[in-house]
């Protein structure tokens, strides 16, 4: 483990607690001052993100997202009751899953806080959620995985974000017979500010996962070096990834249909409703 990275793993260790049964958990407000966010209105809206992923997981919110209240000094000296929340490593996990991919940070605690059986836990539960469900979870899969990609093209040699547009478009010319971002926007009929993947299906989304896993893996593992190479590294992958949906009879990313709601729509109709529950379990303890 490097200098840096072991110095950034220590920030989070040295926040968690131990409750009375041995078991581990961190502060909500405390990881969000470890994780540079200076208002806690923008990090609970990572929270919530996070409790949406939870539970399309397959998991029990309350299980991971504990709420607690506590008393704090604010500036008038005066003390006030805030809402806080005792974490799960999970529940950090999803969080810096869900963070401000531009800080740093962030992808030390996605690190820190990883959980080797979630993958397979994802799995056994995938098949049980309805067709937007899926679309979060593949989406959220892609949020992750194109940081790492992002990564392992820099590594390539790819360091203004117009060679990174060209290399992405080179993966979905690969994947999409020909076509770039700006035709595949228009094949779908989106606004100018839409982002194609969160107007994907759970099947198309999964495509180009599978397309920027394997990219992210080919250009890791053969050290490719070099701009050429690495769009060409990309534009390979995405071909195959195509041939091999070709020879499965599988249908063109291109010709499957475009979900009438954006992902971002989904996920905040979503969240809403969580909040609501949350509101109307309240209402009935107070009873």
């Amino acid at each position: 483990m490097s200098k840096l990275h072991a110095t950034e793993y220590k920030r989070f260790e040295d926040i968690k607690h131990i409750n009375a049964d041995g078991g581990e958990y961190w502060l909500a407000r405390e990881l969000s001052i470890t994780l540079d966010y200076t208002e806690w209105r923008n990090f609970s809206k990572v929270v919530d993100k996070a409790e949406l992923a939870c539970q399309n997981s397959g998991f029990d919110i309350d299980d991971h997202f504990v709420e607690v209240n506590k008393m704090v000094v604010i500036g008038s000296g005066t003390n006030r009751n805030v809402i806080d929340y005792e974490l799960s490593r999970y529940a950090c996990y999803l969080i810096v899953q869900n963070g401000d991919p531009r800080k740093e940070v962030i992808a030390h605690g996605q690190t820190y806080f990883a959980l080797q059986t979630r993958r397979q836990e994802v799995a056994d539960y995938f098949n049980q959620l309805g067709e937007d469900n899926k679309r979060l979870v593949v989406r959220g899969n892609i949020k992750q995985w194109n940081q790492m990609l992002a990564e392992a093209a820099r590594n390539a040699g790819l360091i203004t974000s117009d060679e990174y547009a060209v290399f992405q478009n080179a993966g979905y010319k690969g994947l999409y017979g020909g076509l770039d971002v700006e035709d595949i926007h228009a094949r779908k009929n989106l606004k100018k500010s839409d982002k194609i993947l969160d107007f994907m299906g759970s099947e198309e989304l999964a495509a180009n996962l599978f397309r920027i896993t394997q990219t992210e893996s080919k250009l890791r593992r053969e050290n490719v070096k070099g701009r050429q190479a690495a769009i060409a590294t990309h534009y390979s992958v995405g071909s195959k990834v195509r041939q091999t949906i070709k020879d499965l009879d599988g249908i063109m990313p291109e010709d499957l249909p475009t979900p009438e709601k954006s992902i971002s729509k989904v996920e905040r109709e979503q969240i809403a409703e969580l909040k609501r529950k949350a509101k109307k379990k309240t209402l009935m303890l107070d009873e």
